[in-house]
């Protein structure tokens, strides 16, 4: 996927909601490293060197939601016992209110300890409660989703075989989902798929589709012709969604079309989590709307980025772009309707990043303008640039300028490093661009008094402030261009 789509529909997930009901697993990792042998018994002995704790299951999806810049509402069972109080307290760091882990008595909270040496998993130990959750904590579940269906833009069922998705609390859900126009995105597990039918999308992983249809998926023939089989249950299911590991991703829709995704060479480090990390990605965007293949490719792009890391690791947006792949109009992501770049920018603030805001018409990019974006950007974490429309250049300057389009002025400004984002605004001053960024810092250069700045007051008053970069001496774009009508009608000084 291309830099500028990757941006784009990072920027249309910023912010959506998605309603998540499905097992949460609390993840323990040993890490260590192995040097010899017991002497008890011919097995490896790990050095203990470090331990990590997270949520698993429907909780790592909600991390990986949140870490996309979504929002995330998780709604699970957990059991009254030691593990039951961490998964929640760790439910309520990542989702804040949003979570609720409903407690049954006498359950045990599920639950994996991994032990990996040398980067290596060896073991793992599982602990399942191996019932369905009980019929009281089911209608709880399903009351608390409810509630919160008008809310989300999305509601993802993620089953990990754990005994909360039970066939008739699974039905319930996505009726519900129907009835309140919301999309059903679904992580099955086990056999039996007409339990999820009328999701907006199903999800198995190749094995999955494998052992439900009992036809092989090994190649692109043989994933259409199992999807087709599939599909023939499933009358009221929109698509069918299949991961492939290095293959890439197959999607076939209602319509009949099919569609593959091709994933780039890569080298995998550990899959674990890997399909939350694509459902949540490919969930978020159909909460935005966006169409299925889109969305699909979306999801790809970050289940690669996911299988490079550690555990059950989660991404972030911007290592989603970085990883994506450049092109001659790279630098076009960079460039954000107002409204787009707003929800950007408060992800960002969300983040803990430091933004940054400085404007100007940028006619003819000279070392002065230069040296003032540089400035800006070392006191922030990301520079946002207001540019001045065409029509808004004429007011300011005369009916000459500008001398360069908005359109080429915009891609000159998102070509430079220093600059994250550019936003053409059509308004006289950057005012209300400024307040619907609400950036941290303004900058402009030294001859403005900061006072007199538009914007100035706003960004005070919340806590912000204002910073006059150095200017560099003779250069201004003004200059420039009447030196250039004295060259062309021979008038030189």
């Amino acid at each position: 996927m291309q830099r500028e789509r990757a941006a784009h529909l990072l920027t249309a997930i910023a912010g959506r909601k998605a309603l998540v009901v499905g097992d949460v697993i609390l993840d323990r990792f040993v890490y260590g490293r192995t040097d010899r042998i017991s002497r008890e018994a011919p097995v490896p002995i790990l050095s203990e060197t470090r331990r990590s704790v997270m949520l698993g299951g429907a909780g790592n999806l909600a991390r990986n939601i949140a870490s996309l810049g979504g929002e995330a509402m998780l709604v699970s069972v957990a059991g009254d016992d030691a593990e039951g109080a961490e998964a929640a307290s760790l439910a309520r760091d990542a989702c804040g209110d949003a979570a609720l882990l409903v407690t049954e008595a006498g359950r045990a909270t599920p639950a994996k300890i991994r032990y990996v040496a040398q980067n290596q998993q060896m073991f793992c130990v599982d602990r399942d409660p191996r019932t369905p959750v009980s019929g009281p904590s089911a209608e709880a579940v399903f009351k608390a989703a409810a509630r919160r269906l008008s809310e989300a833009g999305v509601l993802i069922l993620s089953d990990y075989g754990r005994g909360l998705l039970t066939p008739q609390l699974t039905a319930r859900l996505i009726a519900a989902a129907r009835e309140a126009g919301v999309p059903v995105s679904v992580d099955p597990r086990g056999k039996g798929y007409e339990r999820y039918d009328g999701a907006a999308v199903i999800k198995p992983n190749a094995d999955e589709l494998a052992a439900e249809t009992g036809l092989p998926v090994r190649d692109d023939g043989e994933a259409e012709a199992a999807l087709r089989a599939l599909q023939a249950r499933l009358p009221q299911t929109r698509a069918l969604l299949v991961t492939r590991g290095a293959a890439g991703m197959t999607l076939l829709t209602d319509d009949g079309r099919l569609h593959h995704q091709r994933s780039r060479p890569r080298s995998v480090f550990d899959v674990s989590g890997a399909g939350d990390t694509a459902l949540a990605a490919l969930s978020l965007a159909m909460a935005a709307g966006v169409a299925m293949t889109d969305a699909m490719a979306l999801a790809d792009l970050a289940a690669g980025v996911a299988v490079g890391k550690a555990g059950t690791a989660v991404v972030s947006p911007d290592e989603l772009i970085e990883d994506a792949t450049g092109g001659a109009e790279a630098p076009d992501w960079r460039i954000l309707e107002r409204g787009d770049a707003a929800r950007l920018s408060a992800r960002w603030r969300s983040e803990g990043l430091r933004i940054g805001f400085t404007n100007g018409c940028f006619d003819i990019l000279h070392p002065g303008h230069l040296s003032v974006l540089r400035h800006a950007a070392s006191v922030c974490d990301r520079l946002v640039v207001g540019l001045n429309a065409d029509a808004s250049v004429a007011r300011l300057k005369g009916p000459q300028r500008p001398v360069n389009p908005a359109a080429s002025r915009a891609v000159m400004l998102a070509s430079l490093d220093m600059v994250d984002r550019v936003v053409v605004f059509d308004e006289d001053t950057p005012e209300d661009l400024i307040r619907a960024l609400n950036p941290h810092v303004l900058v402009k250069g030294a001859d403005y008094a900061a006072d007199d700045l538009p914007g100035a007051a706003f960004i005070k008053s919340n806590g912000g402030e204002v910073v006059l970069a150095p200017l560099v001496k003779g250069l201004s774009t003004t200059a420039l261009v009447e030196r250039m009508k004295r060259d062309a009608s021979g008038d030189l000084p």
